[in-house]
């Protein structure tokens, strides 16, 4: 029988692929319009986290975030401290097509910089704020526990890591009903029952989300000892850990 030689897409114009979920090519050029839509309360975490800036961000100072994407939140950020042009925003991606958008978003921002790297392969400055929206999840478990260490290194006495992620439920139970809400979440904003399951595929071996304890765990052993969930609905959650 001769196959169909077909597309399959994962919704907002991405092709999906087996295990092979990739942020580059048109996942880079639909992002913001992607997980605005498949993420509850993205751009509220972006909120979030701009308001708690306000109590770390001073009159100069290194600011990173990690996995910037499109370079949104950092924008968002470099904005609301536009007062303060000794501040250095930082945002590191490993997609070359997302550091370019990003560049683009940020092309007035003097004092933002876009560096295409790998997190593990780079070296932190001394930070008064590190963000992260959703991006060790697709890092490898072996290297987190290193970038947890790299962070609270980084950070100044009082610094603050804003971390959000997608968090596994603490047993099957509680996992089999967020899931099956969440699903339903995508559907409501939508999404087919095809285009879910392309995308659930396309993510297997590559985004890895841990528990709210093992992410908690993580903080602590990097050395953090001051955390607080900041938001929290159902398998999505943001913290703020001071050091």
């Amino acid at each position: 029988m001769k196959k169909r030689n077909y597309k399959i897409y994962s919704g907002d114009n991405i092709i999906s692929k087996n295990a092979q979920w990739k942020f580059s090519g048109k996942t880079a050029k639909n992002f913001d319009k992607h997980i605005s839509k498949s993420v509850p309360l993205y751009e509220w975490s972006h909120e979030v986290a701009l308001k708690t800036s306000d109590f770390f961000l001073t009159e100069k100072g290194n600011s990173y975030d990690l996995g910037c994407s499109t370079g949104t939140f950092l924008s968002k950020v470099c904005r609301r401290n536009n007062n303060y042009k000794k501040i250095k925003f930082i945002g590191i991606d490993e997609i070359k097509d997302m550091c370019k958008i990003a560049k683009q978003r940020n092309s007035k921002n003097k004092n933002v910089q876009i560096i295409n790297s790998n997190i593990d392969n780079l070296k932190l400055k001394n930070s008064a704020l590190i963000s992260s929206f959703y991006t060790i999840q697709f890092i490898h478990p072996s290297k987190r526990q290193k970038i947890f260490n790299k962070i609270y290194r980084a950070l100044d006495w009082g610094g603050a890591f804003i971390l959000f992620e997608k968090v596994r439920a603490p047993d099957a139970r509680f996992q089999d009903i967020i899931s099956q809400i969440y699903q339903d979440y995508k559907i409501d904003q939508g999404y087919s029952p095809e285009e879910i399951i392309a995308k659930s595929k396309s993510l297997k071996g590559v985004m890895e989300p841990f528990s709210s304890k093992a992410n908690l765990e993580l903080l602590k052993r990097a050395g953090f000892k001051d955390i607080i969930s900041i938001m929290k609905f159902l398998c999505f959650e943001g913290w703020l850990a001071i050091k």
